[in-house]
């Protein structure tokens, strides 16, 4: 291996650990006893960096001068392997709709292996770059599309404050790849890309779902220890750790939708096979940020049928999918009663964290004897007349204590239709009630309304935003690509150059391709 790829030297923890599949032979297949296969990602043409993060990078330690070579490209495209890489692609099923899916697996995703950052590893992993045994009739490769939507949202989700999966860097292959963006039957070419996402772990529900259901108990177990050990190390050894382990992943699930619902952000296909073990926001496919309020909104084509993955139902969804996880390590922990109360917990816990949020957003200190009422009577409102997610919260929060004339005009700046008489009445009760809860608590307002700033974004990823991105790149032209990537790293913080970025969704958006709802082939 050349010197000059020795900036970024991987290790084989993961698999030096676990199980490997011992069929060598890279087809479409189904895999049983092992938790991994051994993969080779598959030459690109002509790989070409488009992005690089350098905060992220200087966490892992890569030299910054090193981010911008062509070897940095080769090495994120899968052209060349850095020292100690044994590239890799997990053995994982999933519940998808609602339904027993069987096997999945990382189809279009290739694990590098992984950076040591003191005593934690981070993975890396190629989205794109290549077919696995878990690719099914799929080629394993990703767009340009698809791609610059999971840098720009797992970056803007980071900065957010919510946990999720980062992106090192984004690369364009040389290659044209076909699509049907819609399931249309118009397939396309379109410009193959590839991700480096970044992880402490990509292990999923489904990596247990797939061992129970196989009754393949040893793996089973041996995978629990192993994520227990290198990820909840504070429970290793403990009597009870494994219902521990599930306990700590009904708090980071529940913790991540909170604050999903916080920024009005809709995942779009909370399949099973994309829950993480770490709570993290994973698989970032057909998203959406709410811009007309609106609980029922899903951003994904494919759900539309009965809206399962919508905004108001993403708490629901991760105790179902919780409810499957427990199903899987059942088996080495036969304790139904103990499964029962961390699940029942989990709703109560649930509209416990939300309240709170929701009061952080709007100014109200938790114990608030009116909060819970006042919240319901505002999301009622919010769904009745959709006003603008974002805009609103932040305007509020500008101007959270004043007089109720200046809070009346936020409805002008949020509204995406003339609201009735009736309703501006019913806004203007509200607001009245909110006013007098606001000024009569004991904390200060500038203690609150710095709360407020850092609960309501300015800045989201809006989908015609990101849209306007991937056009302009497909054409060769990445200064939206770049100004978005810039916007997105300050998102509470007003930034006047950037401003023009804080609007409602243009009308010439509504019912864009890419713009307001997507396909999973997004």
């Amino acid at each position: 291996m050349p010197s000059d790829l020795d900036p970024i030297k991987l290790s084989a923890h993961f698999t030096d650990h676990l199980v490997a599949d011992t069929e060598l032979n890279n087809v479409p297949r189904q895999v049983p006893k092992a938790h991994f296969s051994w993969v080779t990602p598959t030459k690109c043409s002509q790989p070409k960096l488009l992005l690089a993060n350098e905060s992220l990078a200087a966490e892992l330690e890569i030299p910054s001068e090193f981010l911008h070579s062509q070897d940095f490209a080769q090495l994120m495209t899968g052209n060349a392997l850095a020292p100690g890489s044994k590239p890799y692609a997990m053995c994982y099923g999933g519940h998808q709709f609602g339904q027993w899916a069987g096997q999945l697996g990382d189809g279009r995703a290739i694990n590098l292996g992984e950076i040591k950052t003191g005593e934690s590893y981070k993975t890396l992993q190629l989205k794109g770059a290549g077919r696995t045994p878990y690719s099914r009739t799929a080629d394993g490769l990703a767009v340009l599309r698809s791609s610059i939507r999971e840098y720009l949202c797992s970056e803007a989700m980071y900065h957010l404050g919510v946990p999720t999966t980062r992106a090192l860097s984004l690369c364009l292959t040389g290659d044209q790849v076909l699509r049907d963006i819609l399931y249309s039957g118009h397939a396309a070419f379109e410009p193959g890309a590839i991700v480096c996402r970044v992880s402490e772990s990509f292990v999923r529900f489904g990596n247990f779902e797939i061992l129970a259901v196989r009754g393949e108990k040893a793996l089973l177990t041996q995978l629990l220890d192993f994520v227990i050990q290198n990820h909840y190390p504070e429970i290793q050894g403990e009597k009870d750790a494994y219902l521990r382990f599930f306990q700590s992943v009904s708090d980071r699930t529940r913790y991540l939708i909170t604050h999903w619902q916080r920024i009005g952000f809709v995942h779009g296909v909370l399949n099973t096979d994309n829950m993480s073990i770490l709570g993290q926001t994973i698989d970032y496919g057909p998203y959406g940020w709410i811009d007309q309020y609106d609980q029922n909104w899903t951003p994904n084509t494919t759900d539309l049928p009965g809206r399962r993955y919508r905004f108001g139902n993403q708490p629901i969804i991760g105790q179902w999918n919780l409810i499957r996880l427990a199903n899987a390590i059942y088996p080495i922990i036969p304790d139904a009663d103990a499964f029962n109360d961390i699940i029942h917990g989990y709703r109560s816990a649930y509209f416990r964290d939300y309240t709170q949020m929701m009061g952080e957003k709007i100014g109200l200190e938790n114990d608030h004897p009116e909060l819970e009422a006042i919240i319901l009577e505002l999301e009622r409102l919010l769904q009745e007349t959709g006003l603008d997610m974002t805009i609103f919260f932040q305007e509020l929060t500008i101007r959270a204590g004043e007089k109720l004339e200046q809070l009346m005009e936020i409805l002008g700046l949020a509204s995406y239709q003339n609201l009735t008489e009736d309703q501006l009445n019913q806004w203007k009760a509200w607001f009245e009630k909110y006013q007098s809860a606001f000024i009569k608590q004991k904390t200060p307002a500038q203690l609150r309304i710095l709360k407020m700033q850092t609960s309501n974004p300015r800045y989201v990823l809006r989908n015609y935003m990101a849209q306007m991105a991937i056009d302009k790149a497909t054409e060769g032209d990445l200064s939206i690509l770049k100004e978005l990537n810039l916007l997105l790293q300050n998102p509470y913080t007003l930034q006047p150059a950037l401003d023009h970025w804080y609007a409602k969704r243009p009308e010439w958006a509504e019912n864009k391709v890419g713009c307001s709802m997507l396909s999973c082939s997004s």
